[in-house]
C-alpha cells in the first residue's frame, strides 16, 4: 500500500524540529563535556543523587532527539509509546533537579562565577519552568503544532546550565545574565523565524514558551536577593565557608 506523502510544510516542520533537537543536544554535550574535560568536576565522585540527576537530564535530552527522529521518519505509534517514558522521566527530573541544586550549595560545588543565592533560585525556577512547559506539551499532545513547540521550549529551558558552562560567565561580569538569556532566546528565535518563513505568522505556542523563558530569567534577580532566598542560601552553605566569612 502506497504511503501518502506529507504536505511540504509538515515535512519541513518535522525536519526543522529534528535539527533543533540535535542543536539542543550538541550545546548540552559541549557545555558539560568541556566542564569534565577541564577537570572542573569528577562525575564518579558526585553524590548518588547528583548522578541520578545527571543521568535523568542526559536521558531526557537523548530521548528528545530520538522522539523527533521518530516523528521525522513517520514512526508516530512508537513516538507515542515512548512519550509516556518521557513523561515519567520529566516528573522525576523536577525533584531531582531541586535536590541536586541544594546539594551543590551544601558541598560548595557551585561554579565560582555564581553567587549561591542566584544559583539556587535560577536552577529551581528553571527546572520548574521546564516541568511546566513539558507538562503543557504532554497535555497538548493531540495538537502536534502546540506539542512540538512547547516541548522545544521546555528543552531550551534545560539549556541554561549548559550555556552557563559554555559562555565566559566570569569575564562577562554583570552582562552574564543578559548573555545567557540571549543564548536561550536565540534558540526560541529560530523557531519563531521558521514559523514566519513557513507560515507567515508566529504560532501562539511561542508566546507561551518565550514568556516562560523570559519569566524565569527576569524573576531570578529579584527573588535571589530577597530576604527569604538569602536566608535559605545561608543555611545551605558549607559550614567551613560560613565560619570563614565570620572570621572576616
Amino acid at each position: 500500500m502506497a504511503t501518502i506523502p506529507l504536505p511540504d510544510h509538515i515535512a519541513a516542520e518535522r525536519r526543522f524540529y529534528l535539527w533543533m533537537s540535535v542543536a539542543v543536544a550538541a550545546a548540552v554535550v559541549v557545555g558539560f563535556g568541556r566542564n569534565i574535560a577541564l577537570g572542573r568536576v569528577d562525575a564518579l565522585t558526585l553524590p548518588i543523587q547528583v548522578q541520578f540527576h545527571a543521568l535523568a537530564f542526559a536521558g531526557w535530552i537523548l530521548l528528545y532527539v530520538v522522539q523527533n527522529l521518530l516523528v521525522e521518519r513517520g514512526s508516530i505509534a512508537l513516538h507515542r509509546r515512548l512519550g509516556w517514558c518521557g513523561a515519567a522521566l520529566t516528573a522525576a527530573m523536577v525533584p531531582l533537579g531541586i535536590v541536586a541544586t541544594v546539594m551543590c550549595i551544601e558541598r560548595g560545588a557551585v561554579p565560582f562565577f555564581f553567587p549561591h543565592n542566584i544559583f539556587l533560585v535560577v536552577n529551581i525556577l528553571g527546572v520548574l519552568g521546564f516541568g511546566g512547559l513539558a507538562a503543557a506539551a504532554i497535555v497538548m499532545r493531540r495538537r502536534p503544532d502546540w506539542h512540538r513547540r512547547l516541548m522545544l521550549s521546555a528543552a531550551i529551558m534545560l539549556m541554561a546550565p549548559a550555556f552557563g558552562r559554555l559562555l565566559p560567565m566570569a569575564a562577562l561580569g554583570p552582562l552574564a545574565p543578559l548573555a545567557l538569556t540571549a543564548s536561550l532566546l536565540a534558540y526560541a528565535g529560530a523557531g519563531i523565524f521558521f514559523d514566519i518563513i513557513t507560515y507567515r505568522r508566529v504560532h501562539r505556542a511561542w508566546c507561551v514558551g518565550t514568556a516562560a523563558i523570559l519569566a524565569v530569567q527576569f524573576a531570578t534577580g529579584p527573588l535571589a536577593f530577597s530576604a527569604p532566598a538569602r536566608a535559605l542560601t545561608a543555611q545551605l552553605e558549607p559550614i567551613a565557608q560560613v565560619e570563614g566569612s565570620r572570621a572576616h
